[in-house]
């Protein structure tokens, strides 16, 4: 017991601390039976006087409408000069996948987010609707330039687990589809080069892309609610091929529903 709450020894575990015994050339006992002790003296447990890690809870956040719920991320763009990137600001509405708002920088800073939340939450009308704002634990996110500008505009802010991507997956899946576009560009862009293909970009994804996981509506028609109509007359079209000739359904015909909520993390995520 001296030597498990040595105070060079407490932060060790059993496994560690055998090892260190070890290699000072010393055997007490097995890591078994240190486990039995400590189990036996109430001891198996956070022996430090600080507080033990805690485990954090994934954020639980879904939305039911455009503008409910954001989630932002910034990836790095190649220039022509090695070593040196531009950055893309994107901000995506988790319940419509639209980008409702983007910028391509030379830097990663707070001020820069705080003037792209201020212009996108203006032009949405998003301010003081109940909007939730949801991103990594990154220096820009976590700055206090972009709290004090949400909190102006009266936005809530939700983070990830510290070292959790798959907690903003929404913005990270964006990225790999920016990134694996037929036509992003084989060489690095200045500033100026980038913005101009994301734009090009933007339009695309948000007017022309038929996104997977709001049953291959655009983005677009999702986010004004054009998505009610567009999937019931596919569904009318589906019906009528039935009608017209039945035997070529063994079962029910293929459901075009309108997804209804938006999770910020899946049901079955760890």
């Amino acid at each position: 017991m001296a030597e498990l709450n040595d105070p060079k020894h407490v932060d060790l575990s059993p496994k560690q601390l055998v090892a260190k015994l070890a290699d000072e050339g010393r055997y007490l006992v097995s890591e078994s039976s240190m486990y039995r002790i400590l189990r036996e003296e109430r001891m198996l447990k956070h022996r430090l006087s600080s507080a033990p890690p805690q485990e954090q809870n994934r954020p639980e956040k879904s939305a039911k409408r455009p503008n409910q719920l954001w989630a932002w991320d910034i990836t790095y763009l190649p220039t022509a000069i090695k070593g040196r990137f531009v950055y893309l600001y994107n901000i995506m509405d988790v319940f419509s996948r639209k980008i409702v708002g983007w910028s391509v920088e030379e830097s990663e800073q707070g001020e820069l987010a705080q003037l792209l939340f201020e212009d996108t939450i203006l032009r949405e009308n998003a301010e003081g609707q109940g909007l939730c704002l949801h991103s990594d634990n990154g220096a820009p996110m976590t700055s206090s330039t972009l709290k004090s500008t949400l909190d102006r505009l009266q936005v809530t802010r939700s983070l990830s687990r510290p070292g959790v991507s798959d907690d903003n997956a929404f913005p990270e899946s964006l990225f790999r589809t920016l990134k694996y576009r037929p036509n992003y560009p084989k060489r690095p862009l200045d500033l100026e080069g980038w913005r101009t293909w994301v734009t090009g970009f933007v339009n695309w994804y948000n007017e022309e892309h038929h996104h997977s996981g709001l049953s291959y509506v655009t983005p677009s028609q999702r986010h004004q609610g054009l998505d009610v109509e567009v999937l019931q007359a596919r569904q009318a079209v589906y019906l009528a091929a039935q009608s017209r000739n039945p035997r070529r359904w063994s079962k029910a015909v293929r459901s075009w529903s309108r997804p209804a909520e938006v999770r910020l993390a899946p049901v079955s995520a760890a």
